[in-house]
């Protein structure tokens, strides 16, 4: 895997930029569907992997050992997990996603797993 800059990431979220950019468009809602539903998948959609990032930004910040230990710092790293936590139970984003499955039909034939695991 090539190294990870904060260009690479600035690229992802202008990738999320230009996909709200199009639905404002108001494309098929198949294709609509299609282009959203990797972003809501359960397992690997975007709640999940951005609570997973909260997680390992406050680990990698606790764990360092260049990292002052403060009162403040504590506070913060926990601010983070709790943040992670809220990320990750969008549980209304299932329900929403099924609804849109059997809508539209899947596109990924309801696979879990990232695009470099499928």
């Amino acid at each position: 895997m090539p190294p990870l800059t904060p260009d690479t990431i600035r690229a992802a979220a202008e990738t999320l930029s230009l996909l709200t950019d199009y639905l404002r468009e108001n494309p098929a809602p198949e294709e609509a569907f299609a282009l959203a539903e990797p972003l809501l998948d359960e397992y690997t959609g975007l709640p999940v992997q951005f609570a997973d990032t909260l997680r390992a930004l406050a680990r990698a910040l606790q764990d360092h050992p260049d990292v002052p230990r403060t009162l403040a710092g504590d506070l913060l790293i926990a601010e983070l997990r709790t943040a992670a936590w809220e990320q990750a139970d969008q549980h209304s984003l299932h329900g929403v996603l099924d609804g849109l499955r059997e809508l539209y039909g899947s596109v990924a034939g309801g696979e879990p797993g990232c695009g470099r695991c499928r």
